[in-house]
């Protein structure tokens, strides 16, 4: 097998915005610094809980570089870079590789509808023509596309393809693709399967929930690497918040959670909104829940 980029908890940071809707880089920093703080395994920004889809270029250069200076081994770095057009996939997969982070997550092409073979090679140009650890991301719920087993199997075959996050929550394809694949590492992308995922053996778990409970997901991660079965409570345990952050399309919900804590200002860019009245009532619950557990 490959060596893991990472092995355990990586937050899927979101990026905070201004009331103005411009980056909140402020914000930022002091959310990059609370997840350090909870010594995470790795932090990956610019994916789809950080809407990178609607951060221009030269955001993405500042957002990098600002968290190039603050993330130091062992907490490792990752860049989302995934778009459905290849070449632009290469260029912000070729801007991370130069501001030197740790790795890539590229998701599927979306929206084009490729085969399974244009795909293939999508991820086989951005792999030949860059030296980046790339972590594959499948994720049909958002995409229309199912990343097939056999397909990842031939990409698992370029030395700089390390690893996937799965986010097809059939559990019979997450069982069939960690029985399968052998020679990279295995994220969940769904934190309600983080404990199925690391019952198969996978690597760990690229998270939404973490950015509220980095310090509380981070320790029963720690505590299942021991022993899986005596994590699964805690987990369990854990199963409405996962519920409830996806009670509107990610990242509309943790973001209201991070809001109400004072983290962050409630803004998001179009054409995400802010969530309805009724949506509110469950989050402003979710927030009450989490203050009388103490988590």
């Amino acid at each position: 097998m490959k060596k893991e980029l990472f092995n355990g908890l990586c937050t899927a940071l979101v990026t905070p915005f201004l009331d103005n809707g411009k980056v909140d880089y402020q914000s930022f920093q002091l959310l990059i610094k609370r997840q350090l703080e909870a010594k995470v395994d790795a932090i990956l920004i610019l994916g789809t809980t950080g809407e990178g889809s609607t951060i221009e270029y030269k955001e993405r250069t500042k957002l990098i570089k600002l968290a190039r200076k603050l993330v130091t081994p062992p907490t490792k770095l990752l860049i989302g870079t995934g778009c459905n057009d290849t070449a632009h996939a290469l260029k912000y997969t070729l801007q991370a590789q130069k501001l030197k982070v740790d790795g890539v997550l590229i998701a599927t092409p979306y929206y084009n509808k490729c085969s399974q073979n244009g795909a293939f090679e999508h991820y086989k140009f951005i792999a030949e023509n860059s030296n980046i650890p790339i972590i594959l991301y499948n994720v049909p719920s958002r995409t229309g596309f199912n990343l097939e087993i056999d397909t990842i199997q031939k990409l698992s075959t370029f030395q700089n393809i390390v690893g996937i996050k799965e986010s097809n929550s059939n559990t019979t394809h997450i069982k069939d693709l960690c029985k399968t694949i052998k020679n990279m590492a295995i994220y969940s992308g769904n934190d309600d399967q983080n404990h199925l995922f690391l019952s198969l053996n996978a690597s760990g778990s690229i998270s939404v929930l973490s950015n509220i409970f980095p310090q509380k997901m981070k320790q029963i991660f720690d505590k299942a690497k021991i022993n899986i079965d005596t994590a699964k409570n805690d987990f369990d345990n854990l199963q409405i918040f996962c519920k409830n952050l996806f009670v509107d399309v990610n990242p509309i919900p943790v973001k209201y959670v991070l809001y109400k804590m004072g983290l962050i200002k409630y803004s998001y860019r179009l054409p995400l909104t802010k969530l309805s009245q009724k949506d509110e009532v469950v989050l402003d619950y979710t927030f009450n829940l989490m203050q009388k557990k103490s988590i």
